[in-house]
């Protein structure tokens, strides 16, 4: 390991010390040795530097206390003190906007977190927040640094701090490119998107051998804490990728989507998608029949500029969906049912994954659009007993909460309690239309027969014809297409065609909205 001595003194001048400079810059720039960035390709990841340089715009990096060394003794640190102490901190631009970024540096004390790490942590964190810029934190480390003891656990507790401390004031993405265990894992779980490569990284507060030792059961690190266990099963990761570069690519673009801080409207950009293009093919996509499934997804497509969107948490709780998108240049967050899984039903995790979107949209000032097709939600005594109650009650919250411009579209059934959580106009979103093929109703028609018309049903001659009538008799005087308009419950049915051009109008309108919420210190959501 070189250090400052073992650097050539030249000549006692100016230039002499700049030349010295370099090459202490240069020996920080390599890192601690050829062997350890070969056995860090090995594993198929690249270096800290790599990464930034993917992430940041060319040549716009500006790398903060390259210098940093640690001062710990013992266990043999004394003889160990490398340039960067293994996190390399500082901040660049990723499409000309600023970002601020830090990376740790496996191939030093294989990224552990010491004091001198957690102190560059601290420095770059607080940089990001007074500057009111996003931070990215590129993760790919071992935890803390056990010969530091408890100063190493400090500094996790400096970054918990601060990671809250800015939530909903600036963005926060963990990209996670390596191990992340125990206490560390928390930090990733505190920001607003969390990113993971496949096969290389893994977060779990206890790793296999513990699991191991405690419960007897047999696991590999991915199948505990890997990339698609976190996408599909635990909802803990945003989103999955099978390499690096793509991943780095992806959070490029996610941030496009997003403004700089909670002050700022997302950027906006020049749209040649015609703000009055037609969507004939909506008449098609969607059908008529309440029963018959479909993909929300290509709904989206139609509606928003060039059929462009980011889908966030694609993989877990399918039966929602959430996505960042444009409308006329514009960023815009959508919630959608999604027929195609679970016929759209709410349950725990998808009022979950909606609510900490809706949370994100309204903290960045990210107008909202809500298209139901909601059959209510999921009974069953799993989710009676899972809370059903309380983790739906957090998307009621999230909604009722939002001072962003709402816009709600029902497309065909939104009925019960789900109807009122999805942004109804009842807790406040400030425009609902309907298409033709929308039924609003406290239940489907055929059990609302079963209910109201049992004892009819039950005496009649013939049983089933007599529901066959009372539930078309239902339907005709309570479940039409315009009941809910003629009551004022949506602003306006439209022609699914003109949805496009409705919404991009709207949200102009609303582009100026200012609400304020009670003064208060901090609300008390359900958990």
């Amino acid at each position: 390991m070189t250090t400052v001595e073992d650097v050539p003194a030249g000549a006692n001048d100016a230039r002499g010390r700049v030349a010295e400079l370099n090459a202490i810059r240069e020996q920080a720039r390599r890192g601690p040795s050829e062997r350890a960035t070969e056995a860090q390709r090995a594993k198929g990841k690249l270096t800290a530097r790599e990464r930034i340089e993917l992430l940041l715009d060319e040549g716009s990096f500006n790398e903060v206390e390259p210098l940093r060394r640690h001062r710990a003794t013992g266990f043999g640190l004394e003889a160990k003190k490398p340039y960067t102490d293994g996190v390399i901190t500082g901040w660049g631009t990723v499409h000309g906007r600023t970002v601020f970024v830090y990376a740790h540096d496996f191939r030093i004390f294989g990224g552990a977190l010491g004091e001198a790490h957690a102190t560059k942590i601290h420095k770059i964190m607080d940089m990001a927040i007074q500057a009111g810029a996003p931070l990215v934190s590129l993760n790919d480390g071992a935890g803390a640094r056990i010969q530091e003891g408890v100063s190493a656990l400090a500094g996790y507790g400096g970054i918990f701090q601060r990671n809250t401390k800015a939530s909903g004031v600036i963005p926060q993405i963990s990209v996670m490119l390596g191990p992340c265990a125990g206490g560390a894992a928390y930090s990733p779980a505190l920001t607003d998107f969390v990113f993971m490569v496949r096969e290389t990284s893994q977060m779990f507060i206890t790793g296999p051998d513990v699991v191991r030792a405690v419960t007897g059961e047999e696991i590999t690190q991915n199948g505990l804490g890997g990339a698609d266990v976190h996408a599909e099963t635990s909802g803990v990761a945003h989103f999955a990728y099978d390499d690096e570069v793509t991943c780095l690519e992806e959070v490029r673009y996610l941030l496009s989507l997003l403004p700089a801080n909670n002050r700022e409207n997302p950027p906006t950009v020049v749209c040649e998608d015609p703000a009055d293009r037609s969507g004939d093919a909506l008449l098609d996509l969607v059908p008529a029949d309440g029963n018959r499934p479909y993909d929300m997804r290509k709904v989206i497509e139609e509606i928003v500029d060039d059929g462009e969107y980011l889908e966030v948490h694609e993989r877990w709780a399918t039966n929602i969906i959430c996505a960042l998108s444009r409308l006329d240049g514009r960023v815009v967050g959508i919630v959608a049912n999604q027929p195609q899984s679970l016929a759209g039903v709410l349950d725990i995790e998808a009022s979950e994954k909606a609510a900490r979107f809706v949370q994100m949209c309204d903290a960045f000032n990210i107008p909202i659009i809500t298209l139901l097709d909601v059959p209510g939600f999921l009974p069953g005594v799993d989710q009676e007993h899972g809370g059903i109650i309380r983790h739906g009650a957090k998307l009621l919250y999230a909604y009722c909460n939002a001072t962003v411009p709402r816009i709600s579209i029902v497309l065909r059934k939104a009925y019960g309690g789900a109807y009122i959580v999805m942004d109804s106009q009842s807790i406040g979103a400030d425009l609902t239309y309907a298409w033709p093929t929308n039924e609003i109703a406290v239940m489907g028609a055929e059990g609302a027969a079963n209910v109201i018309f049992r004892k009819q049903i039950a005496d009649a001659d013939d049983p089933e014809a007599m529901r066959v009538r009372m539930v078309k008799e239902y339907k005709s005087e309570l479940m039409h297409p315009y009941y809910a308009a003629e009551r004022g419950l949506v602003d306006d049915v439209i022609d699914p065609a003109d949805t496009r051009q409705v919404l991009i109008r709207s949200l102009d309108m609303l582009r100026t909205k200012h609400a304020d919420l009670p003064a208060r210190k901090h609300g008390n959501p359900p958990q």
